[in-house]
């Protein structure tokens, strides 16, 4: 069992990562691999210095993106099943030997959960009860988690060492979206990516807006590049963000013309956003919070639809 780390100006994070992998009860033998990136953080000494219970080794990823690093991270593990964890994520305890035994009873390639967005600061709190929403977020599986069975992806992965070894592994090409493309590739070979909805692990969101923008429109940008690749792995959900995108573009010039009605496609989404943040109250009681979420709605909608339209391979 070898579980993988990407690593990448992530310092603060790494640590509380491998905190939460060293809970994990396992009967069997289990090791860590980090794969640190050059950061501009303290990332590479935190690593060289971390902190687990299980047998920990650091590798070098030179090409600083998580699939080349997960890639070289799998090259070095010596388990049978790969489990991979990101900085930002903290596994609950459990989540190994659930998943274990989800993979030998189903016998997928893929077994995972269910992502938990978590924030403690003021501005986390608000972006993670954005994605959250399935307003926000959108209806993929990994995020409402309802049904356990066959899906088309899942957060994170607990993957049959075999199986993505034969898949290829992770596309380094891809900067984003890695991870749905591998699972289309091993759907495509004929195996099984399956959701278990036990598996419900807790995820850091970005902290500023500016972060949680660059997020979303390098999610937009790398999903078209693997629908272009895999023209049939396109979900009618995916186009609804750059179809909003191109809605206010026209409402924006039918204002400019003097047309009233350019602004029935904003105010509609801008009542859709207020009224889905007011849904909100539960996780945020706070009215101005809330009205903060509604904000975050329209980032995460808006970067991810420009990405995809206009967002290119390589920078921004």
């Amino acid at each position: 069992m070898t579980v993988v780390i990407p690593a990448r100006n992530c310092a603060s994070e790494l640590q509380g990562c491998l905190d939460a992998i060293s809970t994990q009860a396992f009967s069997g033998p289990l090791e860590v691999v980090i794969a640190v990136a050059p950061s501009t953080d303290r990332t590479e000494q935190i690593a060289a210095k971390a902190i687990c219970s299980w047998p920990t080794q650091v590798v070098a990823n030179p090409a600083g993106t998580t699939s080349a690093g997960l890639n070289a991270a799998i090259q070095a593990a010596r388990g049978e099943v790969i489990v991979r964890v990101d900085a930002q994520s903290r596994l609950p305890d459990g989540y190994v030997e659930r998943a274990v035994a989800t993979l030998a009873r189903t016998g997928a390639a893929n077994v995972g959960g269910v992502q938990r967005p978590v924030g403690a600061a003021a501005l986390t709190r608000v972006i993670a009860a954005a994605m959250s929403s399935g307003f926000g977020g959108g209806p993929a599986h990994f995020r409402s988690g309802r049904h356990e069975g066959p899906v088309d992806t899942v957060y994170l992965g607990v993957f049959d060492a075999e199986a993505l070894a034969a898949a290829g592994g992770f596309d380094e090409t891809l900067e984003r979206n890695q991870d749905y493309e591998l699972n289309w590739r091993l759907r495509e070979q004929g195996r099984v990516v399956w959701l278990d909805p036990t598996l419900v692990v807790d995820y850091l969101p970005r902290s500023s807006w500016s972060g949680l923008a660059r997020q979303y429109f390098d999610y937009g940008a790398w999903k078209r590049v693997v629908i272009a690749r895999h023209p049939h792995s396109l979900q009618p959900r995916q186009l609804a963000a750059p179809a909003l995108v191109c809605g206010l573009v026209l409402s924006a010039i039918e204002l400019v013309r003097g047309r009233p009605r350019g602004g029935l496609v904003p105010a509609a989404y801008l009542g859709s956003c207020t009224v889905a943040a007011l849904r909100l109250g539960r996780s945020l009681p706070a009215l101005g919070d809330r009205l903060r979420a509604a904000a975050a709605f329209a980032v995460m909608h808006l970067s991810w639809g420009m990405g995809f339209l206009v967002g290119r391979r390589r920078g921004r």
